[in-house]
């Protein structure tokens, strides 16, 4: 039993942000219904693949975050498919998707409409720039994706190095940060809705997520009103706070604390660092000359050995790549990572798990993603209309 499984999502999201937001439900138990337009979503046949794509039903990226769903193949410009869609909408709790605004009315299937059809509807969008029903600027309808969202918000500004360039997160955080609130602000209006009867639409854009997911630069640029600029690893009010490079690789210690910096000196073996920088303002006043004396230090010993001597006293880590993860017992411990069986190769593929745990409806990826309109003769008969396949292509 999963916590959200009386929950029916209609989800008609495609590529990233759209459907990790719906796979975080699925993973609670919901019970996820990919209504995937003509030729299914656009990220289906992207790689990478286990071992032959052109026998692979979709790649890695796809299988990722649709683990766990049922998927219904519709073209909402007919009038056949439209009527089906609205014959799911009228047993559906929630419906999800992430096109440019005004795209839904193009099909007369936007908000308004939808809640003629399902009054206690929760209607929940991801756009680069939010609906106007929210708050109307002059960027709705631009396309956006997440290098653009990292770009407006500030995330590019203030990461890299301080003589690089503006440089994007590696995880693609404009679609990931945005489809987790989109989720939380989902389940607070079906909260909502089981106290007072109501549904409503729930808005979430891609670049105001940015900028709640940057406010450290907020308030810093409201208290001195200089714009916080790329600074590497280290953070602009804590020290230390970095990484440092080891004998055979890289570490991070965070040491901020008045306790833990006496610590690190101890192991360092320099008592007088820690008399003469003994609290926070003295030591990010001298921070250039500090960072100098522990990346000296951490230089001449290899990374296990220097973690021994900080474990369990200083926060500290390894710099991992991804086969350390997959070597690390905490990760299989923790059960995040989850094979799935992978339609059309001999072998499976491994997925993140979920990382959100819980005691009594523990969330748990739900078997493999699912193959294009897989699950249509199930699904209409729920709805109580016929099976029928024929239908026009739309050039959309």
């Amino acid at each position: 039993m999963g916590a959200l499984d009386d929950l029916r999502v209609l989800d008609l999201t495609q590529v990233l942000a759209g459907p990790y937001c719906t796979m975080l439900l699925a993973d609670m138990g919901a019970d996820v219904v990919k209504v995937e337009r003509p030729g299914g979503d656009l990220i289906r046949s992207n790689p990478p693949f286990v071992s032959d794509g052109d026998e692979e039903a979709y790649g890695g990226y796809f299988q990722s975050v649709n683990r766990g769903k049922r998927s219904l193949e519709l073209d909402l410009g007919t009038d056949e498919d439209r009527e089906a869609f609205l014959s799911l909408v009228e047993r559906a709790d929630v419906v999800v998707e992430n096109f440019k605004a005004g795209t839904m009315e193009k099909f007369d299937c936007g908000y308004e409409t939808l809640r003629e059809h399902n009054p206690d509807l929760i209607y929940s969008s991801i756009r680069g720039f939010g609906d106007p029903r929210t708050g109307e600027t002059h960027r709705q309808g631009q396309p956006s994706f997440d290098l653009i969202a990292q770009a407006l918000g500030g995330v590019m500004e203030i990461t890299g190095q301080s003589d690089g360039p503006p440089t994007k997160v590696g995880p693609g955080v404009g679609d990931l940060f945005t489809a987790v609130l989109n989720a939380v602000g989902i389940l607070a209006a079906v909260h909502h809705r089981e106290r007072t009867g109501e549904g409503q639409y729930v808005d979430t854009a891609m670049y105001d997520s940015m900028v709640s997911l940057c406010e450290r630069t907020v308030y810093q640029y409201s208290c001195d009103g200089e714009s916080p600029t790329r600074q590497g690893n280290s953070h602009p009010t804590l020290f230390p706070y970095d990484s440092f490079e080891a004998a055979d690789g890289h570490v991070v210690i965070a040491a901020f604390a008045d306790g833990h910096w006496e610590t690190l000196c101890e192991a360092m073996e320099r008592p007088d660092l820690a008399a003469d920088y003994p609290d926070a303002g003295s030591r990010i006043a001298n921070r250039e000359s500090l960072r100098r004396e522990i990346a000296d230090w951490t230089a001449t010993i290899d990374s296990e050995t220097l973690l021994d001597l900080l474990e369990g006293r200083v926060p500290a880590a390894p710099v991992q790549n991804t086969a350390d993860i997959f070597d690390d017992p905490h990760i299989h411990d923790r059960e995040m990572l989850t094979d799935v069986d992978q339609p059309g190769a001999d072998e499976q593929i491994t997925i993140a798990g979920s990382p959100i745990k819980m005691t009594e409806t523990m969330p748990s990826p739900g078997g493999r993603a699912p193959l294009l309109d897989e699950h249509r003769a199930e699904l209409l008969d729920e709805a109580g209309v016929g099976t029928g396949t024929n239908r026009v292509e739309s050039d959309d």
